[in-house]
């Protein structure tokens, strides 16, 4: 449907006689809204409504202050939602809500994010893991080890761009509202909406058929949803629709933190460790705390005694962060594994072998045995595909025409999240047919087709035979997408709805015949420590007179447990791939103190990796048989490819150069001088 264009998206579904929204943003980072002129703007034809914080609809308050706009006067960072205009066209909504005057009482605020600023220590990090962890005496270790590496490294504040923009079209009738939105999860959805209106569930539905992708950023409720539907309760039942620009996307709908990392590794003079420890700074909203997990990965990879890890953060007058393509595991291994590269030079030993003589017996974290691991298979197969054994030692060594040359590794790693409570149900159509329904949403992963796969193979029936319906809440419950566990959450539901009717009707059920069967908590997961790993190489190239950086080459190879489609599973891989060179080499968002907003806020100045930027992508897995994770033996695959990119291209960098470049992006002005 999506590549021949005939899939509608949220947008596009047809309602009638629609009403476009247009929303007003605050213009100051802090302070309050003392009064709002509309009256230019009702003045122009077509006009419906205009919403202002002193005529909207109320909300129920208290649990989500991001979503309770126009509440009160309040202004909490620049570009919130404080005033919309309803019209008959989105030209008129456009041009009037242009008309509307803001009289502010401005405050002084804080948008610069650094480590002098006042930090405090977070309950738990996203989504409740512990805050800081500690084993054994990192200080003590640290002291008397004969290899050391102390050394700081910082990540950009990063956005979401999916292609298919934030929009919402909702409306009320006697049955009670209906939203059309492209979230990750429609029954997600509809509890906020539960919360956040005061209304009955049964009284909400959420339609997601179609996504043009999301990375996180649609896996949450954001304010324009609710601005859409405050909208809708004033035109009388008649549907209203908002799509946001590129513009307001850079405030509306989250954004990955910055990150500081102070990261320190010990060994001995081989290289085994002795301690690590992953110290993290990052920012979040004063209105709603997100505190990203960044040092988790670093008490799960590597084996030493030693260990600590902290998160720290910093408030401000900014838009909450949120959620972006493996949170915590995307920034939170750059650190870590451009560090393990330093190390292998101070032990001189080469950095895939620094890391295999690092793998623990168990998971270091808990103790317990790995269901599956197969890091150590992955950085030997990636090595012989990448032609890692012609790579020669010496940094800055290298030259073709005017250009240095290098070649990085980096480890990635992804937890397998499981969650009990996703329903399918099956059902034989009069024609002979299988339906298999759950309220799952394909954000451009492939669920369609995997789901289909599963159905038919644990039916036991062709793949034609089966039809698939998801993205509505009038289907049976269905987690997030996200966090790479679609396959996993959905597909255990559907295998123990299809087997249950296999066993219950036989191989002949009669027309009409379904059932329905929930998810159960998987037995194993407190016996194992379950996660997909891989290994990620990269070629770099750097021009001797300039500075300029190319990369040629991007190759990685994954253990995540059953590959149910490798045609969609491939394609996971290298835009997770793709998306990390973007923040190798491109993704930098300016923020303009003076005003506490993002400058460069839309595509042509928020470079965001395409086709010119590389020149090869590849994308191998090992067959990994997992009979614990769940009963497909499938890992998540959405995201690992995106964490380990940056370090191994940054690592490439390094030993094209001589130049250790730690805080990302890696451009031009990193060389010059070195160069």
């Amino acid at each position: 449907m999506k590549v021949t264009g005939c899939a509608p998206y949220a947008y596009e579904n047809p309602v009638q006689q629609p009403g476009y929204l247009h929303p007003v943003q605050a213009t100051i980072a802090r302070g309050c809204v003392t009064d709002i002129d509309a009256r230019a703007a009702t003045a122009i034809d077509g006009v419906i409504t205009v919403l202002t914080p002193f005529n909207a609809p109320r909300l129920e308050t208290g649990h989500d202050a991001e979503l309770e706009i126009l509440q009160s006067d309040r202004v909490s960072f620049r570009g919130q939602l404080i005033s919309a205009v309803v019209a008959d066209t989105p030209e008129a909504a456009s041009q009037a809500a242009d008309l509307v005057r803001v009289s502010y009482e401005r405050e002084a605020h804080d948008v610069t994010f650094s480590t002098e600023h006042e930090l405090y220590k977070p309950e738990v990090v996203n989504p409740t893991y512990e805050t800081d962890t500690e084993t054994g005496d990192i200080d003590a270790a640290f002291a008397a080890a004969p290899r050391t590496v102390d050394a700081t490294y910082t990540t950009a504040m990063y956005y979401n761009n999916p292609m298919e923009p934030h929009a919402t079209v909702a409306w009320w009738d006697n049955d009670g509202l209906t939203v059309y939105d492209p979230t990750q999860g429609v029954h997600a959805m509809r509890q906020v909406l539960r919360s956040v209106l005061g209304l009955e569930e049964q009284r909400i539905r959420v339609i997601a058929r179609y996504v043009g992708g999301g990375f996180g950023s649609k896996g949450t409720a954001h304010a324009h949803i609710i601005l859409t539907v405050l909208a809708a309760k004033r035109t009388a039942g008649r549907p209203v629709k908002l799509a946001l620009t590129r513009q307001q996307m850079f405030t509306l709908v989250g954004y990955r933190t910055p990150t500081m990392q102070q990261v320190r590794l010990c060994a001995d003079q081989d290289g085994r460790l002795l301690g690590i420890s992953n110290d993290v700074v990052e920012l979040t909203s004063r209105i709603k705390e997100f505190a990203e997990q960044t040092g988790v990965p670093t008490r799960n990879m590597y084996a030493a005694p030693n260990r600590r890890t902290t998160h720290r953060l910093a408030a401000l007058d900014l838009p909450v962060p949120s959620w972006m393509r493996a949170p915590g595991e995307c920034p939170g291994m750059f650190a870590p594994e451009v560090a393990m590269d330093e190390l292998a030079e101070a032990c001189g030993v080469d950095p895939i072998e620094l890391r295999v003589r690092n793998e623990p017996e168990v998971d270091p974290e808990t103790g317990l045995p790995f269901s599956t691991r197969n890091l150590v298979g992955c950085l030997r197969e990636g090595a012989r595909r990448f032609g890692w054994d012609n790579r020669v030692a010496t940094p800055g060594s290298t030259m073709k025409n005017g250009w240095w040359v290098g070649t990085g590794v980096a480890s990635s790693t992804y937890p397998v999240h499981f969650q009990a409570g996703s329903t399918a149900r099956v059902r034989i159509l009069d024609t002979g047919r299988y339906e298999v329904s759950i309220g799952a949403v394909d954000i451009g992963t492939g669920a369609w087709t995997v789901l289909t796969q599963i159905a038919a193979d644990a039916l036991g029936v062709a793949l034609e035979d089966v039809d698939v319906r998801i993205g509505d809440t009038d289907l049976p419950t269905a987690s997030v997408a996200g966090g790479s566990s679609g396959t996993t959450n959905w597909g255990t539901a559907v295998v123990e709805a299809a087997r249950s009717f296999r066993k219950k009707y036989g191989p002949d059920p009669d027309p009409q015949d379904e059932l329905t069967a929930e998810s159960s908590v998987n037995p194993f997961v407190d016996q194992f420590a379950m996660h997909a790993f891989g290994a990620q190489f990269a070629e770099v190239h750097v021009n001797i007179d300039t500075g300029e950086v190319r990369v040629p080459r991007l190759l990685g190879v994954f253990a995540a447990g059953r590959i149910v489609n490798p045609r969609t599973a491939r394609s996971q891989f290298i835009g997770g791939m793709t998306m990390g060179l973007s923040m190798a080499l491109h993704e930098q968002s300016i923020l303009d103190d003076r005003f506490g907003f993002t400058v460069n806020h839309d595509l042509a100045e928020y470079h965001v990796s395409g086709y010119a930027d590389v020149g090869s992508v590849e994308a191998y897995w090992l067959d990994e048989h997992d009979p614990y994770v769940n009963p497909m033996g499938t890992k998540g695959i959405g995201e690992i490819g995106i964490v380990g990119t940056a370090a191994a291209i940054a690592n490439a960098a390094h030993h094209a150069t001589g130049v250790r470049v730690r805080d990302l992006p890696i451009t031009v002005d990193k060389f010059l001088q070195s160069i």
